[in-house]
């Protein structure tokens, strides 16, 4: 739920920012075309939540069957590919679409400009709209596995709930909200959300393998964190990959995937930005 809920709040809030543009736009230009972006918009966030909602359907019905035979074994090899997979989306091809749609938002700036609102551009809008619903379906496609359906559900909706009420003050400038640092603070949750799954998938193969637990292997006693069955607790442990029977042996597995993804993902993005 909580891994859903993170990235449909980073993919839902873009949609706010893509509507706020399009309404600006229209608003400061006096061309009187907000109906028009509001109903493209509904379109595009209907289709949206489709997506993803046949994704976790289908990862419903994958979860039944992964787990009459071999379960644990299934479940260790598709965590680690989670946690490599989710860093490759977020960090390569989400840059790749956020180009392809900077280019395009241009475009359609340049037509409200004019005062050009054909059936084209209405259905820019919604196509806009609808590659942020393909996202979520893109990056919640293995972790789905991993939760109930009911549960991806609530983590997606929870996700649009928020991004809507921040989206919504953001446009009405009653919240002057740094979305850069938004989007910044989701990339490094993911970052630990895919070592706590790195991490996870290496502890099932090798009890499965070698019957090897690694919290035995020089364990760290974190007493201090609260109960699993709380809220906070399942996020500190879903999220950040804590436990009370945690080790030196997950620690070093989740920071071995850190530094991974940061010299072949963020040192390269960094230097870039520093270019």
């Amino acid at each position: 739920m909580l891994t859903t809920l993170v990235i449909s709040l980073r993919e839902f809030l873009e949609v706010f920012l893509i509507i706020g543009v399009f309404l600006g736009i229209s608003k400061k230009l006096g061309i009187k075309r907000e109906k028009e972006i509001i109903l493209a918009s509904i379109i595009g966030i209907a289709i949206s939540f489709i997506l993803p909602i046949s994704v976790f359907l289908l990862g419903d019905k994958a979860r039944a069957v992964l787990s009459e035979k071999n379960a644990e074994l299934l479940e260790g090899y598709l965590m680690i590919f989670s946690g490599f997979f989710l860093a490759y989306v977020i960090f390569s091809l989400h840059n790749f679409f956020a180009l392809k749609r900077s280019k395009h938002i241009i475009s359609a700036h340049q037509k409200l400009q004019q005062n050009i609102f054909d059936i084209s551009l209405f259905l820019t809008i919604v196509f806009f709209i609808i590659r942020e619903g393909f996202e979520i379906a893109l990056f919640t496609a293995t972790t789905s596995l991993f939760s109930k359906f009911m549960e991806n559900i609530i983590g997606l909706f929870a996700g649009f709930f928020i991004s809507s009420i921040l989206g919504i003050l953001t446009f009405f400038a009653y919240l002057k909200f740094p979305i850069g640092k938004v989007f910044k603070a989701t990339e490094y949750l993911i970052v630990i959300l895919g070592a706590s799954f790195v991490k996870n998938g290496l502890g099932e193969l090798f009890e499965v393998y070698y019957d090897i637990h690694l919290s035995t292997i020089v364990p760290i006693k974190l007493m201090f964190l609260p109960e699993k069955s709380s809220f906070i607790g399942h996020f500190v442990k879903n999220i950040f990959g804590l436990e009370q029977n945690f080790s030196f042996a997950k620690l070093g597995i989740m920071a071995a995937y850190i530094l991974i993804v940061y010299l072949v993902f963020l040192k390269k993005k960094s230097q870039k930005v520093s270019a």
